[in-house]
């Protein structure tokens, strides 16, 4: 079924890109998301994407599996993303204080996925970039630090501000909600 539409996005059809778009909307969305400021962004990002998909289909190998090659164009699309927009905020302000969660205290609560992301876009795009690319993509310092042009101690430094920010706030999420079910 994949193979048949990918053949007929190789011939430009339009009933398979939307067949090949529909087919992995969800998925593109589920990576988008961590890297965007809101589900418009990434929207925009995965449109992009896609259309980087179908414009480079022809180098995809059938003999590899697909979703891989889709995740890095998103990835990268993502990427380039944050590149175009980082101009405007190289130096982010976006500063809290230091975490006052102390070191052995456990926060065990059950987050939806829609909340993790919530939380996760809340961090600036410098932050939120770096996290996603080393937490979740797996990617080192020295790899993010080539991909976003920035130095390796950067990275480091932008992923640790990013966790001490995403404990702020998941603490002040948890801090909220029970005041709200109190």
């Amino acid at each position: 079924m994949l193979a048949k539409i990918i053949k007929g996005c190789r011939k430009r059809r339009r009933e398979s890109q939307k067949e090949l778009y529909e087919k992995f909307y969800a998925y593109g969305m589920s990576i988008t998301l961590r890297y965007a400021d809101s589900r418009e962004q990434g929207v925009e990002i995965l449109n992009d994407a896609f259309m980087k998909v179908f414009e480079n289909i022809k180098s995809y190998d059938q003999s590899r599996p697909f979703k891989p090659w889709l995740r890095r164009i998103i990835i990268n699309t993502a990427i380039n993303h944050y590149h175009k927009y980082k101009k405007g905020a190289v130096h982010d302000s976006f500063e809290l204080h230091e975490n006052s969660i102390g070191q052995k205290e456990a926060i065990t609560c059950s987050l939806s996925y829609q909340e993790i992301i919530e939380m996760v876009q809340q961090l600036s795009p410098a932050y939120r970039t770096v996290f996603n690319l080393y937490v979740i993509e797996g990617f080192s310092h020295r790899e993010i630090a080539n991909m976003l042009d920035i130095a390796e101690g950067t990275s480091k430094s932008n992923l640790s501000k990013a966790k001490k920010n995403l404990q702020e706030i998941v603490k002040k999420n948890l801090s909220y909600n029970r005041k709200q079910n109190g």
